[in-house]
C-alpha cells in the first residue's frame, strides 16, 4: 500500500479516495485528526443556508455516493447536508466548508460493532486502530442542523418522510434512493436515482412505494 507523499495534501487524499482506493492507516489517522480540529470548533446545532441538498443514509455504499454527487452536483458547487449513517452494512464505509455532516445512530461504538464497520476495519487494516480513530471522531460530529435559522420541515400528507440515499439497500432491496434539493426560496425538489452500475452484480428488480424517498 503506497503512502501519499505529502500527508498534508488533502486534495491528494480526496483524489485517492475518489478512485475507491484504500488510504494507508497513517494517512487515515492524519485525515481524521484534521477533521477533528475542524469539528471541535463547531456547535452541536449547525446553521445551514439555502440552496442546499439534503441527503439521507449512505451506509458505506461508496459507488452510490459517487452517483449521488453526479446527480446532485459536486462540492463546492453544491451545498450538502448529510444527516448521518455513513458507515455499516455497505462494503466501503472506510472510504466515505460546503458540506455539513451530522451524527446518525450508526456513528456510535456499539452500533458499528454490530452492523459491520468494526469488522470491515479489521478486514482491511488487520487491527481495530482505524475503527477507534473513526469512532473517536464521531464523538465530535454535530447532532442537528437548522436550515435558514428557523428550521425546515416537510411532510407528505401530514406524514413524516424518510430521505434515504442508499439505493438497492444492502445490495439486495431493489429500492431507488433520493436527495432533497431546497432552493433559496425554500422550494423543494426530490431527485430519485438508481444504484450505480457494478460489473458482475446480478440485476435486482425494483419496487418503490410512493412514500419511499
Amino acid at each position: 500500500m503506497t503512502t501519499i507523499t505529502d500527508v498534508g495534501d488533502v486534495d491528494g487524499w480526496i483524489q485517492h479516495l475518489m478512485q475507491c482506493k484504500q488510504l494507508p492507516e497513517a494517512d487515515v489517522k492524519r485525515l481524521c485528526e484534521k477533521a477533528r480540529e475542524i469539528l471541535m470548533e463547531e456547535s452541536n446545532v449547525q446553521p445551514v443556508r439555502c440552496p442546499v441538498t439534503v441527503c439521507g443514509d449512505i451506509h458505506g455504499q461508496f459507488h452510490d455516493l459517487m452517483e449521488l454527487f453526479r446527480i446532485g452536483g459536486n462540492s463546492p458547487d453544491t451545498n450538502y447536508l448529510f444527516m448521518g449513517d455513513y458507515v455499516d452494512r455497505g462494503y466501503y464505509s472506510v472510504e466515505t466548508d460546503r458540506v455539513t455532516i451530522l451524527r446518525g445512530n450508526h456513528e456510535s461504538r456499539q452500533i458499528t460493532q454490530v452492523y459491520g464497520f468494526y469488522d470491515e476495519c479489521l478486514r482491511k487494516y488487520g487491527n481495530a486502530n482505524i475503527w477507534k480513530t473513526f469512532t473517536d471522531l464521531f464523538d465530535y460530529l454535530p447532532l442537528t442542523a437548522l436550515i435558514e435559522d428557523q428550521g425546515y420541515n416537510w411532510c407528505q400528507d401530514r406524514n413524516v418522510v424518510t430521505i434515504f440515499s442508499a439505493p438497492n439497500y444492502c445490495y439486495r432491496c431493489g429500492n431507488q434512493a433520493a436527495i432533497m434539493e431546497i432552493d433559496e426560496h425554500l422550494k423543494y425538489t426530490f431527485l430519485q436515482f438508481d444504484p450505480a452500475p457494478r460489473r458482475g452484480e446480478p440485476h435486482v428488480s425494483r419496487h418503490v412505494p410512493d412514500y419511499f424517498l
